[in-house]
């Protein structure tokens, strides 16, 4: 069994231009997924919908 849970992901996806990004929660209020850039310190965020259409999960 996995312990992931909402907040606490860790998945692998690729972006568009194929950058490497990883999730690391899921907000179900706002419908946002959390994520964080290779060299950045900071969190990004996007829309659950925008997320799916624009990032390929990394097996």
């Amino acid at each position: 069994m996995s312990n992931e849970d909402a907040n606490n992901l860790n998945r692998i996806y690729l972006d568009k231009r194929g950058i490497r990004v990883r999730v690391i929660r899921y907000d179900r209020v706002k419908q946002w997924v959390i994520f964080m850039r290779d060299g950045y310190e900071h969190e990004c965020f996007a829309p659950l919908y925008r997320f799916k259409a624009e990032y390929t999960r990394v097996e």
